[in-house]
């Protein structure tokens, strides 16, 4: 159907054009940084200054394949592009489960949802992250299971597997559930076949190549971060409530709550309480690679539920789940146009030009406009610390007080000024608001 790959090709160039402006603006956050330097040394390291070892906390074989196609196109455009593509393949396979069962208009609007779901955009859009490309994957490994292609379902389930490990722990999950669903049938052991080897993934990282990694990582998997809840996060449980409350709309108006009557639905429950259980806001906030975890199986429920509906009603209904998903765009945007999409200023140009003229591979700390940056092509560039208190571990440090808002200059400007009072740190460089200082320590010489 061309309509469904010319929109694939226009959902991809659009959300690389929007994703490439805002990195020209400077609005990526640490999260490019860190992949783009766990990609470009792939096949090195594969770490980066923050993490160390990013097997210390993730697994993510997935990185490989990124880092081949960032070696041969050497740009920050690249992983952009990347996962643009990624939220554009999302639509092929909840197309063909709707065609499955109903005709070519039913389909290309479920296609047109998936395009226009928000959730999907703001992950998207959002930095480069190895979730990012989950929804396509899980969403091609059900699609491929539905048809009975059982070479691709294990293929999808393989590449789903080496995206990140919660996939590991859902598809266990869901292995489990179509075994028993279809037991007896060659669907039910295909199930129990990814189900166990879900669980081999889980029980391989988490018993060896996490604890081997975290040896020498700066940091490591913290699950306490998300789940433990302490005695003040229980006081605030009633405003917790509302949050979820209000993000679970978010996610589920726009389809009209259809997935919840699909019986496929049960195979998002355990990516939903992955985010929904955290302490922390940030993983039930669109915008964030968190969604990334439970939007593919959340689309397939609402392809499932929409082949079900009468055929006379159907096209009326997707109609209606679209409009819903441009209506909330134009309310609760999750890309944030206003703050992440803006014309290139003058700052933009001086910054990038600063760092240009940089020499390479040089140990420097910065904040976050200029990390994101460098960190493609300096494997020594790193965030300022978060904490004061923490002694910043970089031969150099750049700041651009042009971007005042950056969260890394609010949090470290006071103690660099302190360190360059002590004569710790000292100016060689200046370019408007641009500094650049250099470490007295003699390694730095």
């Amino acid at each position: 159907d061309r309509f469904l790959w010319l929109g694939c090709l226009l959902y991809a160039v659009l959300f690389t054009a929007l994703g490439w402006l805002k990195y020209a603006v400077h609005r990526n956050l640490v999260d490019f940084g860190i992949f783009s330097q766990t990609a470009a040394s792939a096949f090195g390291c594969f770490c980066n200054p923050i993490e160390g070892s990013h097997w210390a906390y993730h697994f993510s074989p997935i990185l490989y394949v990124v880092g081949i196609v960032v070696t041969l196109f050497h740009s920050p455009l690249t992983l952009v592009a990347l996962q643009a593509v990624a939220g554009a393949l999302v639509a092929p396979p909840v197309y063909g489960l709707v065609r499955a069962r109903r005709d070519v208009t039913a389909a290309r609007l479920a296609a047109l949802v998936a395009w226009l779901y928000p959730p999907l955009a703001g992950l998207i859009f959002g930095d480069f992250h190895e979730n990012g490309l989950a929804p396509a994957a899980i969403a091609w490994t059900l699609y491929a299971f539905d048809t009975g292609l059982v070479l691709w379902t294990v293929a999808g389930a393989v590449i789903a597997l080496c995206i990140k490990e919660d996939q590991a722990l859902f598809l266990a999950v869901g292995g489990a559930i179509g075994a028993w669903t279809f037991r007896g049938t060659m669907r039910g052991r295909v199930a129990a076949v990814i189900a166990l080897l879900s669980a081999a993934v889980l029980i391989a990282f988490f018993a060896v190549v996490q604890p081997h990694a975290a040896v020498n990582a700066a940091i490591s998997w913290q699950p306490e971060r998300f789940y433990a809840w302490s005695a003040a996060d229980t006081r605030g449980i009633a405003g917790g409530m509302a949050a979820r409350l209000g993000f679970l709309l978010l996610i589920f108006v726009p389809l009209l709550f259809l997935p919840f009557r699909s019986p496929m639905i049960w195979l998002a429950v355990a990516p939903l309480a992955e985010v929904l259980l955290s302490r922390m806001p940030t993983t039930f906030t669109l915008g964030t690679h968190y969604a990334g975890a439970w939007i593919g199986y959340v689309l397939v429920a609402f392809a499932f539920a929409a082949r079900r509906i009468l055929t006379a009603r159907v096209s009326i209904v997707l109609l209606a789940c679209a409009v819903l998903c441009v209506l909330e765009l134009a309310v609760a945007d999750p890309l944030h146009p206003g703050m992440n999409l803006r014309r290139v200023e003058p700052r933009d140009v001086a910054l990038d030009r600063f760092l240009n003229d940089l020499p390479p591979a040089t140990s420097l700390a910065t904040q976050e406009e200029a990390y994101t940056h460098l960190a493609l092509f300096d494997p020594g560039a790193r965030l300022l610390p978060e904490s004061p208190d923490r002694p910043i571990d970089a031969c150099y440090v750049l700041i651009d007080r042009d971007f005042p808002a950056s969260a890394r200059l609010q949090e470290y400007g006071a103690a660099l000024s302190a360190d360059v009072l002590d004569g710790r740190y000292v100016r060689v460089a200046r370019n408007g608001e641009i500094e650049l200082y250099r470490s007295s320590d003699r390694r730095c010489h």
